[in-house]
């Protein structure tokens, strides 16, 4: 008795595949090379290029409890996709803790894209919600003071109170609307 096999593509062999994806693209985006002082200097730089491209974050930086900075986002996607990245949380001008970024996602998508993000805590208890928070997840309710066109958008009273002000920037790649919801920050050790 004998049986042929077609080869054929189920959900797990794509989802294995996806995932497989995923890792290759986050290889480029320092995973290997996950040591505070790398984190730390990506952070540098992603601040001096975000506050010499967008001017208006400076006043946000200054009036923040605190800053979470993700210095690179691979973020890929055929059917299934997946982003991941690693970074700090700065309170006073500071590094306090370590963070990584992971989001997944489904649907109608294609591409790979990288981009930097920085989350401001506009007040003492988003910032303690953050913090004491295993796994915090990036809702809809955030607002973006660059938006993900790479526009700067004015700031003011009104936006300034917000609890979670984000900046994504920095885009490359072939995907379009970077967006942070459902995206998962959890505290590393590097």
């Amino acid at each position: 008795m004998s049986s042929t096999h077609s080869p054929r593509l189920t959900r797990r062999g794509f989802a294995l595949g996806m995932a497989g994806l995923t890792f290759t693209a986050a290889c480029g985006n320092g995973v290997g090379n996950s040591n505070a002082s790398t984190i730390d200097a990506r952070v540098d730089a992603t601040l001096n290029q975000m506050y010499s491209l967008y001017p208006n974050t400076v006043e946000i930086s200054e009036k923040a409890a605190g800053i979470l900075v993700m210095p690179l986002i691979t973020e890929a996607g055929f059917g299934f996709g997946g982003a991941y990245g690693r970074g700090a949380l700065r309170v006073n001008e500071a590094t306090v803790d370590y963070y990584s970024a992971v989001k997944g996602s489904a649907g109608l998508q294609i591409g790979a894209q990288q981009y930097a993000h920085v989350l401001f805590f506009m007040t003492d208890d988003a910032l303690a919600d953050f913090r004491r928070s295993p796994g915090w997840a990036a809702g809809a309710d955030l607002e973006y003071v660059v938006s993900d066109q790479g526009d700067s958008l004015a700031t003011d009273t009104t936006t300034l109170r917000t609890p979670v002000l984000a900046a994504v920037f920095g885009r490359a790649g072939l995907r379009l609307g970077a967006t942070l919801e459902g995206t998962k920050y959890t505290r590393i050790i590097p």
